[in-house]
């Protein structure tokens, strides 16, 4: 019975607040109530759109090397080995699976690119040398997997009816390069201009044959370690996907005439499916066929590069920082708002009192309220990041120099964020409002 009478009188305390909180919302100044609730909002979109777009930042990154570079499953060669084993085989096997929608093979190779070979003012001086990566590959299947043609700036893509082709990637060229300072790029090169390809042997991972990282070497002129064709650059592309655009591709029929290989074992294999499972799905479906023997199979995720999935976590974290910055200032708004509020209405508070309105039953009233603010916040500020912010970002994404930046706000995330803006204003709204209550009734009325 006791507990029963405890219910009963908590039903009483919530009910009285209840009343008495939306009498005072009603009979409220409106630009009052206006402000705070602005506040409310501004204060979720900060905790929810500066680590969102933070996040974006490099969520951009992992979406342009899923489309244009690993796509969604990324076959490449074990650590032990040059190329993947029987790439024959998981190729035939990748023709029969349903779920399949494109995949592209990729011959990798290191090059030095020679230019200004030809015409030089002074015979003393070296041609042009760059290393770099080389993808020989079909260019119909390349496109159709990773639409490469997206990032073409000059000239046209690579046609596999025609010899002596060659795409080079914007990094290697002074023209559209920012790291002139770390290399040497390229100076005569230009569309319809011919340049000279050395072939030194299989790249066995993507930072082999990286411009930057080939400083010493890239300047060397020693073009003894492999065979050496010239050809005529058709197109050049810009990406910020890293690995395309300090790359250069010829088809896989110039590769083998020249190179030499006539292996048909790839060093990667990127492949899309038709969205009818997960990525994690699909890979599972490829290692039942125990290809993992002969190449190493990640998804789209796992083939992020550390640094990025790094780079993400830091500003996930100053995201974080940032948000928890808006969330004091705005518990400590609230505070001040609520305690103006409730001591403008001493007199009053101490008239509930006089007449027999319980304490708690007042600084409930101050608690819905607060709770009251709180909730139309976060809904104006969710049907902002939701029904605008989103997708205006998804067609319009802020072009920063190494991704396209998009808002990121995970539904899970964005709630967690609601619940604690929720917890606090009620605690910045409850605590001002139990001092005035406390005090003694009388000097209250009275005004002492």
């Amino acid at each position: 019975m006791k507990f029963f009478r405890k219910i009963k009188k908590s039903i009483n305390f919530i009910k009285v607040g209840f009343f008495l909180g939306i009498r005072q919302v009603k009979r409220g100044n409106i630009w009052i109530n206006i402000l705070i609730i602005s506040i409310m909002t501004l204060t979720f979109l900060s905790l929810v759109v500066i680590p969102g777009i933070l996040i974006g930042l490099t969520e951009g990154s992992f979406n342009q090397n899923r489309e244009h570079l690993t796509g969604d499953i990324y076959i490449t060669n074990l650590s032990s080995e040059t190329s993947i084993l029987n790439t024959q085989d998981i190729t035939r096997t990748l023709d029969k699976i349903s779920q399949v929608e494109n995949y592209s093979v990729r011959y990798k190779s290191s090059v030095t690119v020679t230019s200004g070979y030809i015409k030089r003012d002074d015979f003393t001086e070296e041609a042009e040398n760059v290393s770099a990566n080389a993808y020989a590959v079909n260019p119909e299947k390349e496109e159709e997997t990773t639409s490469i043609s997206d990032f073409l700036v000059e000239g046209e893509m690579l046609n596999p009816n025609k010899s002596g082709e060659v795409l080079i990637g914007s990094t290697l060229l002074e023209k559209y390069s920012s790291f002139s300072d770390v290399f040497d790029p390229l100076k005569h090169v230009e569309i319809g201009k011919p340049v000279r390809l050395t072939f030194q042997g299989a790249a066995s991972d993507s930072k082999s044959a990286s411009p930057i990282e080939n400083e010493s070497t890239s300047n060397s002129g020693d073009q003894s370690k492999g065979n050496t064709a010239e050809f005529i650059v058709v197109g050049i592309i810009e990406s910020k996907v890293s690995n395309l655009s300090s790359s250069i591709f010829i088809t896989e029929q110039e590769y083998r005439r020249v190179s030499g290989d006539r292996t048909l074992q790839a060093q990667e294999i990127v492949i899309k499916h038709d969205n009818s499972m997960s990525d994690e799905t699909f890979k599972s479906i490829l290692l039942s066929y125990e290809f993992d023997r002969y190449a190493k199979i990640q998804t789209a995720d796992e083939a992020v590069p550390k640094a990025l999935s790094d780079i993400q976590k830091t500003f996930a974290l100053l995201g974080n920082l940032m948000g928890a910055v808006g969330l004091v200032v705005s518990s400590i708004t609230m505070f001040i708002v609520i305690y103006i509020n409730a001591l403008t209405r001493r007199k009053f508070i101490g008239i509930l009192k006089g007449i027999g309105i319980s304490e708690k039953s007042i600084e409930t009233s101050y608690l819905l309220q607060s709770i009251f603010y709180a909730f139309i916040g976060i809904g104006l500020g969710l049907a902002l990041i939701y029904a605008f912010l989103i997708p205006y970002f998804a067609n319009n994404p802020i072009d920063f120099p190494f991704s396209d930046g998009i808002l990121v706000a995970e539904v899970g995330a964005t709630l967690f964020r609601a619940a604690i803006l929720l917890v606090v204003t009620m605690i910045a709204g409850f605590l001002p409002a139990r001092i005035i209550v406390r005090q003694n009734t009388l000097d209250s009325i009275l005004q002492r």
